[in-house]
């Protein structure tokens, strides 16, 4: 059998001779083979990206109806429709007696709610939630109210009916309306509002990697989450796993690295510049590649990615980098070292969230990664800034680094929202926000409201000037004995007044934002000043560099995605000096304020309740 398979070998042989030429067995198929001539040329490092794209970097929303109750007689009964129906099938489900009798209350009021289960969120973990009263109601505002415990479930259209899906999150929670919005005049914001931190998960979403098509194989699949817990671990008991696992020859779940959790869009790019097989001398001719694209600004973010990548091979060239004359360069060179964990990352990424706002959210987010203290101290400088958002955003840079460090730390203020009182120079601030969670800041210990003042704390409260040294805080409840408070004109010590009558965050945020339009809270006040992704920057002309590439025209730094630190939902809101436009990038640290996103979508309560929400 042997001799017979030689014969025919032979004789191909000799056949291939005849047809192409005596030097044809001269060539490769007579000589030994390199490694490198096994394909007709030499092909570039194969990364993850090139075989596979990522899986649950989207939004999920999550809705249903509930009922808003606390309403001062701005409540109404719901007319009959199926919104009704299903609040009382869930009222019934959850034993409630006589819903019907609650339900015609006019302190209640049937609402459509929603939310959005961001990427990567885990079980336990809170998100806003949104309530809307239905466009046929004849509810006047939900001021004062309070959303009672819902179920929420995403919602699908199948054979021509609406159907609700699994249960992934509950709400409930003091609902937050716009302070300014009269009810009769501006129905509309009157009867919208927002519960923040109300939601909560009841179930972990998981990211992962899905294989192109013609790439879908048990090896391959293997091979990539090889690669990648070569370069990331975590650890679960005190064991080191990887943080990959191929589940099947199309899908591999990932696991977020805790680095990264704060950014996570930025985690997946990192996972995908990631390197699938590739030898020492590979790396070190890819290495040099990307020294020489790490200089050019066009090219600077991706070859900082990919050294990002690569890890400690890396660093050497990043930190090179960092004395480029080049912001851009200097900007994307640190914030690679910041997430490697070197500390010589802090000092550009301090300069740059100072100076250049195209970048600062997103250096902001390194300087949180990092647990030095130079990061610590670039922070804590930010926070006596003129610039509002660079000081709550350092504010929340270093609340996430160390959340019970003494600057920081604050308290829960009665179980309603998070307080705290900096001790910080600058000038006077107070910063409350309208996402993510309820929480106030103050920038300056000894601040003051002015005489006269008289504003309201929600439907119960009021707070008047009793002379220009005192303020008396007012309750008044129907079929109760009025209370009454008289503090001094600290604004700390009218807020802790306001809370311990039993006022709520929402009331706290009517209070302050009624003083400000009124005059007699000279502090700045802001609401969700925080950095912003997707503004443009404008390069400058580097000396001895092709000025056409590097000048370029005006660009958006990464679209308009935020790390998931910064992440808000944006309402269009002016601040104290009325700008709301989105500015060019023009190395000042001038304040930026959010331009008007896209129009609003409907869910599918959105749909049949005409209640339009954001995205």
């Amino acid at each position: 059998m042997y001799r017979r398979y030689q014969t025919l070998f032979s004789r191909l042989l000799l056949i291939l001779s005849l047809v192409c030429g005596c030097s044809w067995l001269d060539g490769t198929i007579m000589r030994s083979q390199s490694p490198d001539e096994n394909l007709p040329d030499k092909r570039e490092t194969k990364l993850v990206g090139d075989f596979a794209v990522p899986f649950g970097l989207y939004p999920v929303r999550v809705e249903f109806v509930g009922l808003v109750t606390g309403l001062n007689g701005t409540g109404s009964d719901p007319a009959p429709s199926p919104r009704r129906e299903a609040l009382l099938d869930e009222m019934q489900t959850r034993g409630v007696t006589e819903p019907n009798t609650i339900l015609s209350s006019g302190n209640t009021s049937l609402v459509s709610i929603q939310g959005f289960l961001r990427p990567g969120i885990q079980k336990g973990d809170r998100f806003d939630v949104e309530v809307c009263v239905p466009g046929q109601s004849e509810t006047t505002s939900l001021r004062g109210g309070y959303l009672l415990e819902t179920r929420l479930t995403e919602m699908a259209f199948l054979g021509n009916q609406y159907h609700a899906g699994k249960l992934l999150a509950k709400a409930e929670g003091a609902v937050l309306v716009d302070p300014l919005a009269n009810p009769k005049t501006d129905r509309v914001l009157a009867c919208r509002g927002r519960v923040l931190g109300g939601g909560v998960a009841l179930k972990s979403r998981s990211l992962g990697l899905v294989l192109k098509p013609e790439h879908q194989s048990v090896m391959n699949s293997s091979r990539i989450a090889n690669a990648v817990n070569r370069r990331f671990n975590s650890f679960q008991n005190g064991i080191k796993i990887g943080v990959a696992k191929a589940k099947t020859e199309e899908y591999i779940e990932l696991t977020v690295q805790p680095r990264y959790k704060d950014n996570i869009d930025r985690y997946v790019r990192v996972v995908r510049a990631l390197a699938i097989s590739e030898s020492a001398s590979e790396r070190m001719e890819r290495i040099a590649s990307l020294e020489q694209q790490l200089r050019e600004p066009a090219n600077s973010s991706d070859a900082a990615l990919q050294l990002e990548a690569i890890g400690i091979d890396g660093v050497p060239i990043l930190l090179k980098a960092l004395e480029s004359k080049d912001p851009e360069v200097r900007f994307y060179s640190a914030e690679a070292l910041a997430y490697l964990d070197r500390h010589e990352a802090s000092a550009t990424l301090g300069e740059i969230a100072r100076n250049q706002p195209a970048f600062r959210v997103f250096a902001l987010t390194a300087l949180s990664s990092l647990q030095d203290f130079g990061a610590f101290e670039q922070l804590r400088d930010m926070l006596s800034s003129t610039s509002a958002e660079t000081r709550y955003g350092a504010f929340r840079a270093l609340w996430t680094m160390n959340k019970k460090d003494a600057l920081v730390a604050g308290e829960d203020l009665s179980d309603q929202f998070k307080y705290h009182v900096l001790d910080v120079s600058g000038p006077p601030m107070i910063h409350v926000t309208h996402n993510r969670l309820p929480e106030i800041v103050l920038f300056g210990k000894d601040q003051n409201f002015l005489a006269p003042i008289s504003v309201n704390a929600g439907n119960q409260i009021m707070v008047n000037s009793a002379n220009p040294k005192e303020i008396t805080v007012s309750k008044f409840v129907v079929k109760e004995a009025d209370q009454k408070r008289i503090v001094s004109t600290k604004i700390d010590d009218v807020i802790r007044t306001v809370v311990e009558l039993g006022g709520t965050y929402p009331d706290v945020v009517q209070m302050l934002q009624e003083a400000k339009a009124s005059g007699a809270l000279p502090s700045r006040f802001e609401i969700d000043s925080i950095p912003e992704a997707g503004r443009m920057y404008e390069r400058v002309p580097t000396e001895g560099g092709d000025a056409e590439q590097s000048k370029g025209s005006a660009k958006a730094i990464r679209g308009n995605t935020a790390p998931d630190l910064f992440y808000k939902k944006v309402d269009k809101s002016t601040s104290d000096d009325g700008d709301d436009t989105t500015k060019t990038s023009k190395n000042d640290s001038a304040d930026e304020k959010s331009d008007e996103k896209p129009r609003p979508k409907q869910g599918f309560f959105g749909k049949m309740f005409g209640f339009a929400s954001k995205e």
